[in-house]
């Protein structure tokens, strides 16, 4: 599909999804929209991102030897309070999500069913997770390692929890909302609406790619790196199959390997990661 072609072309209904009956909204109400959507949400995160890498290199510090925290409790000398904290925010972090589908299916129609984000094909979704998780965290741990040792990159600790007995599931809980916050929206919606808007198919992975990039700036340069090319990769995927559900079962995966085996067995893969930067020099 082209440039040229209008909104209303682009917005066909993928796999079977119902038509709305409701007029095709105008192009700037449907950038209007997008940068609405974006701005509550991973757009937002770009933006604090971005501010975060450059009050970082402001620093004396070298990024390999600064630590991004994730997942940390906010309240350590009370774990309930500190546990409806995170269930809180975990839970109105998805509020965008829901928004997102919502307005989907306002126009064209079924978001749910238009952008995958069912159980339909339970087997490709599964068997395609799985695998795309492989591919991206393989490759972006030894990433991660390089952007270090080259001093792109910052540490990351994705798990700073208190030691409770809810930290497990609630680092799972984190893992599925950081999957259905990004794949929904980073790509469900915004190349369903890019390509309504008549964006080319390259453009619209390229600036999902930016955008998964920039809102990862607060792992340094070499976080930005990975998730682009991350980004390119789940993109090309979703135009392909119009599935956003291996996408998320992927990134949940990824997430849940990182925050809890991190939670579980910091102290080793601290030491580990010491070895590994030490040998190379």
């Amino acid at each position: 599909m082209t440039s040229g072609e209008t909104g209303a072309a682009a917005a066909a209904p993928a796999s079977g999804a119902a038509a709305s009956t409701a007029p095709a909204p105008s192009r700037r109400v449907l950038g209007t929209e997008v940068l609405l959507v974006l701005g509550v949400s991973i757009g937002a995160s770009a933006i604090f991102a971005t501010y975060r890498i450059v009050e970082r290199l402001s620093r004396p510090e070298a990024l390999s030897q600064q630590t991004a925290a994730l997942n940390v409790s906010r309240l350590p000398d009370r774990p309930w309070f500190d546990l409806v904290d995170q269930l809180l925010r975990i839970s109105l972090a998805l509020v965008p999500v829901l928004l997102a589908v919502y307005l989907l299916s306002r126009y064209p129609g079924d978001g749910r069913r238009l952008i995958g984000l069912d159980w339909r094909r339970p087997r490709f979704d599964l068997g395609s997770g799985a695998l795309l998780a492989m591919v991206i965290g393989i490759p972006g741990l030894a990433l991660y390692v390089a952007a270090l040792h080259l001093g792109i990159g910052v540490r990351i600790a994705p798990a700073a929890l208190s030691a409770v007995w809810w930290a497990v599931p609630v680092l799972i809980l984190a893992a599925l909302q950081n999957a259905l916050l990004e794949e929904v929206i980073g790509v469900g919606y915004l190349l369903t609406r890019l390509r309504e808007l008549g964006w080319h198919a390259a453009a619209a992975v390229g600036a999902h790619a930016l955008l998964r990039g920039s809102y990862h700036l607060y792992q340094g340069f070499g976080g930005f790196i990975g998730n682009a090319i991350m980004g390119v990769i789940f993109a090309l995927f979703y135009l392909r199959y119009r599935r956003v559900m291996p996408l998320v079962i992927a990134h949940t995966i990824l997430d849940v390997v990182a925050f809890v085996g991190y939670g579980l067995y910091s102290d080793e893969l601290d030491s580990l990661l010491g070895r590994i930067l030490g040998a190379l020099g």
